[in-house]
């Protein structure tokens, strides 16, 4: 067996039937089996690109095999995925291709070797263009279906980009299909400790297009970079970075602005950002992290600034006394959402997310808000964030937080606190980022000023 294809079919395996994150237990897999270079990145790329591609292939193979893919063997199903993505998405010739995958399937379900053997050689015989001919359901009979097929997205996240961007059908052919790009990997200069440009020159890299504290890092581990280990720097997408300083930048009303707090700050990247922006004007953050591993990672992240971490529910405002009710000038609340903004980074989330994860997240999205504003001082600023375009999870949530809370709060236009000239921010006052508009996450920020 090819062992960068074994290493690929046991993070398939560890994602499908053990509920692992592809980004956790990848790393783990090829260090054990040994691999680097370009194995390790042909691994990479197998897993990442099956997982983004999934119903895409399963339409295909399932064709191809003349059965549905939920009647053949989960083991034998992630060989033939990755097999056809070999075929269908890579330059891997297809007798290499299809051997190496047969060959997997014979050490692992024996059983199954001649199945996959004429599945595979039936995928072989046409391009991806002429299978989707073939599987892909006609646009005008069925708009969702067609999507959902050719950009490899559940029909209900389908539905949900399309109605947050105002049923325009061209552009949420872009969104999804950049979904199904790999994300750049972005470092957060941290400020005080490096500048953009000078990082930037260090490793190799380009300053960010938006975000001052931005740099596009253009390969390679970025947890092994020196400015990333002597905690210079830090991996931060330009997204989290912009609705971070958007909150550090907006003003206050009178009184001073040097109480500052990140109501769900792990794993720590934005409370860092804070943290950097804080000190040279002499603010304080409080970080409040309720899950004991998270915590400790914003310990690591933010040591060397002056931010103290908080091992509390962010939702006990008025209640702990490390958090004190109408005290703070700056809040951040980044709260738990479905992360639909990320599939980039996380393509197995598409998959395993659903609309029955709504109920309990927008709940707690709409307690922690109203938490975040009953701890601002009249006054001062909330910033309300959302790695996620649902609007249930953003405009809902807000209106909802906000109609829930005692104390009134006006709207600021979220977009003058944003680079001048940064396209695509909509009508306002909140903003949307999309990765085909701005190369982001899909990240969402409200700024509202406590009235009384």
């Amino acid at each position: 067996m090819d062992p960068a294809r074994r290493a690929a079919f046991d993070a398939l395996v560890a994602v499908h039937r053990q509920d692992a994150y592809a980004n956790l237990a990848l790393p783990g897999i090829l260090a054990e089996a040994r691999l680097g270079g370009r194995d390790a990145a042909f691994a990479t790329e197998l897993v990442y690109g099956t997982l983004r591609r999934r119903a895409t292939l399963d339409e295909i193979v399932a064709a191809a095999a003349e059965r549905p893919v939920e009647r053949i063997d989960p083991p034998t199903r992630d060989a033939l995925r990755l097999g056809a993505y070999q075929l269908l998405f890579t330059r891997v010739p297809a007798h290499a291709a299809v051997s190496a995958t047969v060959g997997l399937v014979k050490a692992i379900t024996p059983g199954a070797t001649g199945f996959a053997n004429a599945v595979l050689r039936n995928v072989s015989t046409a391009s991806l263009d002429d299978w989707l001919d073939r599987v892909v359901p006609a646009e005008s009979d069925d708009p969702v279906g067609h999507l959902v097929v050719t950009h490899s997205h559940p029909a209900w996240i389908v539905r949900t980009f399309s109605e947050a961007l105002g049923g325009d059908r061209a552009e949420l052919a872009q969104a999804l299909a950049e979904d199904n790009e790999p994300a750049g990997v972005h470092l957060c200069a941290r400020p005080g400790r490096v500048d953009a440009v000078a990082l930037a020159d260090e490793v190799g890299g380009a300053p960010g297009a938006f975000s001052p504290y931005a740099v596009y890092l253009p390969g390679g581990p970025p947890g092994e970079l020196p400015a990333v280990t002597g905690g210079r720097a830090h991996v931060q997408d330009e997204g989290s970075q912009l609705v971070t300083a958007a909150l550090a930048t907006a003003p206050v009303s009178e009184g001073p602005a040097q109480r500052w707090l990140d109501l769900c700050a792990g794993p720590g990247g934005k409370a860092a950002l804070l943290g950097g922006l804080a000190a040279p004007l002499r603010a304080k953050v409080t970080a409040v992290e309720i899950a004991p591993h998270r915590a400790r990672l914003v310990e690591q992240a933010v040591r060397g600034f002056p931010v103290t971490v908080v091992r509390e529910d962010g939702r006990a405002v008025g209640v702990s006394e490390d958090l004190p009710a109408g005290r703070f000038d700056r809040v951040l609340v980044d709260a738990p959402c479905t992360g639909l903004g990320a599939l980039r980074r996380r393509p197995e989330a598409r998959w395993r997310r659903s609309p029955a994860d709504l109920p309990a997240l927008t709940r707690l999205q709409r307690e922690l808000l109203v938490a975040g504003i009953a701890a601002a001082r009249p006054g001062g600023l909330v910033a309300y964030v959302t790695c996620s375009p649902h609007l249930v999870e953003t405009q809902v949530s807000l209106a909802e937080g906000r109609r829930r809370s005692p104390h009134p709060t006006t709207l600021l236009d979220a977009r003058a606190y944003f680079p001048d000239g940064m396209p695509g921010l909509g009508v306002g006052p909140t903003v949307q980022l999309w990765p085909h508009r701005h190369g982001t996450d899909a990240m969402f920020l409200a700024l509202l000023r406590r009235s009384a």
